[in-house]
C-alpha cells in the first residue's frame, strides 16, 4: 500500500522542533521576500512560538505547512504550504520553497504531485492555486509542469521599492477522473 506524503525520493512531514534554524534561515533570507508577504526578519523566537503554536491541523489553523525531506540524506530541503484553507469552497493557495541547492533535481515537481495527491484524494479539495510574481519564471515553469492553469493576472499586486510587480494567478482544478499523480508521466 502506497504511504500518503511520500514517494521514494521525497516525504513530507510536519515542521519539528529542530528544524528551527533551517527554517530561520529561509524565513531571513531577505532574496525570497519579493516573492511572498515578509516585509521583515521574523526572530527565532517569534519561529519557535510557531512551531510550538501550531495545531498543524488545517481545519483549525486554515493552513499547513510541510517540510521536504530527502528521503536519500533526511534533511529538509525546502518547505511546501497550503494556506487561506477554504472547507466550504474546497480550495487552498500552494506555496513552495526549495532550497537554492537543491534546486533543478526534481524536487519541486515531486514535492507537488505529493501535495496534490494529499490535496484532492485525502482532503478532498476541489481546487488549488498560486499566486506567483511574474518575474519568478523557475516558478510559473514548475507549476505549468505540474499542469497548473493560468487564471489571470492580478495587475500592480506586490510592492518592489517604488515599482508594483504583477502576478501571475495558476489554478489546479481537480480533474473530473482523478488521477493519482504517481500514474502521470513526470
Amino acid at each position: 500500500m502506497k504511504k500518503l506524503l511520500e514517494n521514494s525520493i521525497l516525504r513530507l512531514r510536519a515542521p519539528e522542533p529542530e528544524d528551527l534554524d533551517i527554517l530561520y534561515t529561509w524565513e531571513n533570507d531577505t532574496s525570497l521576500w519579493e516573492n511572498g508577504t515578509a516585509i521583515a526578519p521574523f526572530s527565532r523566537f517569534s519561529i519557535k512560538q510557531y512551531l510550538i503554536d501550531s495545531n498543524q491541523d488545517i481545519y483549525i489553523d486554515r493552513q499547513l505547512r510541510l517540510m521536504i525531506v530527502y528521503k536519500e540524506t533526511g534533511e529538509a530541503v525546502g518547505t511546501v504550504d497550503l494556506y487561506d484553507y477554504e472547507p466550504f469552497h474546497q480550495r487552498a493557495g500552494v506555496g513552495i520553497l526549495i532550497d537554492r541547492k537543491y534546486r533543478n533535481r526534481g524536487f519541486g515537481l515531486q514535492t507537488l504531485m505529493l501535495l496534490e495527491e494529499y490535496a484532492f484524494g485525502f482532503l478532498h479539495l476541489r481546487q488549488l492555486y498560486a499566486f506567483i510574481p511574474e518575474k519568478n519564471t523557475g516558478s510559473i515553469q514548475l507549476f505549468t509542469k505540474a499542469d497548473y492553469l493560468p487564471a489571470g493576472t492580478l495587475k500592480d499586486w506586490l510592492a518592489s521599492g517604488e515599482k508594483f510587480e504583477n502576478i501571475q494567478v495558476l489554478q489546479r482544478i481537480k480533474p473530473d477522473e482523478y488521477t493519482d499523480p504517481v500514474d502521470r508521466n513526470e
